[in-house]
């Protein structure tokens, strides 16, 4: 991982974890300018509150947890509970 994919990766999520911040301190001596800069601006964005320390979920359970609301429970257990109460 790059700085500028880490940048873009914690702009886009609005998480950056704990071993990032730690990869980014031990990364700090080696760091262009442009690099330091954008660095400073995720420190900016963390004490903002934009981008908050965390853990980031995998995409596929994401869209697992989307399928599973969107298309299983309303024929799931939410549409048996109905028609047993109309019954």
């Amino acid at each position: 991982m790059t700085t500028g994919e880490l940048f873009l990766e914690s702009l886009s999520s609005g998480v950056i974890t704990q071993a990032e911040i730690d990869w980014l301190l031990i990364q700090q001596d080696r760091l262009t300018r442009a690099e330091q800069a954008a660095m400073q601006r995720l420190g900016r964005l963390l004490d903002q509150g934009q981008i908050q320390l965390g853990c980031r979920v995998a995409p596929r359970y994401q869209q697992h947890l989307h399928v599973l609301n969107e298309w299983i429970e309303p024929l799931g257990r939410r549409r048996r509970s109905s028609l047993a109460r109309t019954a």
